[in-house]
């Protein structure tokens, strides 16, 4: 099994899975969007990272996500896990710098408990206007493919920068969306399978010093994937296209593999941090 597979064998329990966040309605006419993310010792961070650092990625991941869905953040939960290093002046860094990254959105809770490691679990809810949510269903042949920003994986993108205000920007002109967390090619691939399109690429945008194969495939940019009509302008960086056919990626004319990050083929393997 694989993360595409738990995915959708989540799905027979709920249809409100598969975007970056849960779209919700409201009876008072707009949309709630609803999303969560771990941190965990040895497998976002290490111990010796800066505990401002890492309570400013935490929250980052999840605002991440209500970007790619056009939302505006909200509230936030914060449950936390201590281990047995955890100081109280390492707590204070650490919410210090979540503080930072929620900018106007509101902390309003969370849980502690304990474990062997640091986890955190952040639970972000937002809004969005009624039907206006970016999903990553609504890719079509002829859309251009867009990323809002240069591309290298993890190596070479230390800070998390969520895209919220270009993402409120895109309802309206994006047909789908989503965030790329854990490569260009496994996200992409993702878009078009829920899209049941093809993509072709022209070009990956690269930051300094990265490889276009970190940028395919290590995960953790965090910029938006897009898709918009032809004929609509759209900021960022055009990087090819969709075309009929069955879910898969070419560049530059040739085939490449959906891979990326995935948590079920890193059981047992060395973390990313």
């Amino acid at each position: 099994m694989n993360e595409a597979d738990f995915i959708q064998a989540l799905r027979g329990f709920s249809s409100l899975i598969g975007d970056d966040s849960a779209v919700v309605p409201t009876p008072g006419g707009g949309d709630l969007l609803f999303t969560t993310d771990f941190t965990i010792e040895n497998v976002h961070f290490k111990r010796s990272a800066p505990a401002r650092h890492v309570g400013y990625q935490a929250v980052a991941r999840s605002l991440s996500d209500i970007a790619a869905m056009g939302g505006q953040p909200l509230y936030c939960l914060i449950a936390i896990a201590l281990a047995p290093w955890t100081t109280a002046r390492w707590l204070d860094g650490f919410y210090r710098g979540a503080r930072r990254a929620l900018g106007g959105c509101r902390l309003a809770g969370g849980d502690v408990s304990h474990a062997r490691d640091f986890i955190a679990n952040v639970t972000v809810v937002g809004s969005v206007g009624r039907g206006k949510a970016l999903l990553r269903s609504g890719a079509r042949p002829g859309d251009r493919i867009y990323v809002s920003g240069k591309l290298g994986g993890w190596h070479h993108k230390k800070k998390i920068v969520p895209r919220l205000d270009l993402g409120r920007k895109l309802v309206g002109r994006a047909s789908a969306c989503m965030d790329i967390s854990d490569g260009l090619a496994l996200d992409l691939f993702r878009l078009c399978a829920a899209s049941g399109v093809a993509a072709q690429l022209d070009t990956v945008p690269l930051l300094p010093r990265a490889t276009e194969k970190q940028a395919l495939h290590d995960g953790e940019d965090y910029e938006l994937l897009y898709t918009v009509p032809s004929g609509r302008r759209a900021p960022g960086f055009p990087i090819g296209r969709i075309i009929d056919g069955s879910p898969s990626i070419t560049l530059r004319g040739e085939r490449i593999r959906p891979g990326g990050y995935d948590h079920f083929q890193q059981l047992g393997r060395k973390a990313r941090v």
